[in-house]
C-alpha cells in the first residue's frame, strides 16, 4: 500500500542557516530533545515504507521563518512538500500568501489558534482582519491546516466554513475530540461537521492512541466520522517527532486502528487524500 505522511516536522542542525525563532519565545520540548533533520526524516521514511511526506513548519522552533521546510522540499521534491506558517492578521497577508506559494514555494499553510505558540489567545482566525487571507487561500486552492480544539471554538470554525466555503481546511488532530470520555459522542460531534465540503480531517497519533485505548468502542467514533466525511477527506499523519514513538511504530498504530475499514478507504486515508490536497505529491509519487 502507498503511504504519505501528511504531518511531520523537521529541525536543522545548522543554527546559522536556520536560527531558532519560536513564536512566543518558547521552544517545544520535542524540538529540543528529539529533533529530526530532513535527512533523518528520509531515513525514517525509508525504514517505514513511507514514500512521501508533508513537512509542517515547526512553529515552536522557527516561528514564521519557513526557510528550512522550503529548502528541504526543494532539495527533495520527490519526497517532500512544505507547509509553512503565516500571520493572517498582517495587512499584507493576502499578497504575502500569494508570493509564498509560487513555483518552489509552499504547498499549504498552518495556523495555530490556541496554545503556547499563539501570542494572542482567542479564536482570532475568523476576525475580519483575516478575511483577505481566507479569500486568497480560496483563490489559490491552498489547503490551510488549522490547529484548534473543538468545543467552544467549534462555532467559529463553522462560521469560517460557511463564510468561505471554497477554502480547504485541514483540521489538525481532528480538533482533539474527547474520544476517551465517549467515543460515540465524540464521533457524533465530529460527524456533524461533515456537511461542510471544504473541511478535511488529519488523523494522527493523538487520536489513534485514544482509539487504541477505546478498544472495541473505537468503531463508535470511526464509523460515523468516515461515513460523514468519506475517507477521501481524511488524511493520516505521524506527527513525528512530536510523537515519541518511532515512525514504524506510528505507521503500525494507524494500520492497527484502521484495519477494519475497506481497503479503498485505507488507501485514501494513507495516501489518496494527501495527494489530492497537495498535488505536487501526486506529480512525483505513485
Amino acid at each position: 500500500m502507498d503511504f504519505v505522511d501528511a504531518h511531520c516536522h523537521i529541525i536543522s542542525e545548522d543554527l546559522t542557516a536556520y536560527p531558532k525563532a519560536p513564536i512566543g519565545g518558547k521552544q517545544s520540548e520535542w524540538a529540543a530533545s528529539r529533533p529530526v533533520t530532513a535527512e533523518g526524516m528520509v531515513a525514517r521514511m525509508d525504514e517505514s515504507g513511507i514514500g512521501q511526506a508533508v513537512l509542517v513548519q515547526a512553529t515552536t522552533n522557527y516561528g514564521y521563518d519557513n526557510a528550512y521546510v522550503l529548502d528541504s522540499s526543494r532539495r527533495r521534491p520527490e519526497r517532500f512538500v512544505a507547509v509553512g506558517t503565516v500571520d493572517p492578521l498582517r495587512p499584507d497577508a493576502a499578497a504575502g500568501l500569494r508570493a509564498a506559494v509560487g513555483e518552489g514555494g509552499l504547498s499549504g499553510v498552518r495556523l495555530f489558534t490556541s496554545g503556547s505558540t499563539v501570542p494572542t489567545q482567542g479564536e482570532w482566525f475568523i476576525a475580519p482582519e483575516t478575511f483577505p487571507f481566507w479569500e486568497e487561500a480560496a483563490k489559490l486552492d491552498l489547503p490551510v491546516c488549522l490547529q484548534m480544539r473543538l468545543g467552544p471554538a467549534t462555532k467559529q470554525l463553522v462560521e469560517l466554513l460557511e463564510r468561505f466555503p471554497g477554502v480547504k481546511v485541514l483540521l489538525d488532530h481532528i480538533g482533539y475530540p474527547d474520544i476517551a470520555s465517549s467515543p460515540a459522542r465524540a464521533g457524533a460531534e465530529v460527524a456533524e461537521l461533515g456537511v461542510h465540503q471544504g473541511l478535511h480531517l488529519k488523523l494522527t497519533h493523538r487520536n489513534l492512541e485514544r482509539l487504541q485505548d477505546a478498544g472495541e468502542r473505537a468503531g463508535d467514533f470511526l464509523a460515523p466520522v468516515v461515513e460523514a466525511f468519506g475517507a477521501g477527506r481524511i488524511a493520516w499523519g505521524s506527527n513525528l517527532p512530536a510523537a515519541e514513538q518511532s515512525l514504524p511504530e506510528l505507521r503500525a498504530l494507524a494500520e492497527e486502528i484502521l484495519a477494519g475499514l475497506p481497503e479503498h478507504d485505507r488507501r485514501e486515508i494513507f495516501a489518496g487524500t494527501a495527494r489530492r490536497l497537495y498535488p505536487l505529491l501526486g506529480a512525483h509519487g505513485s
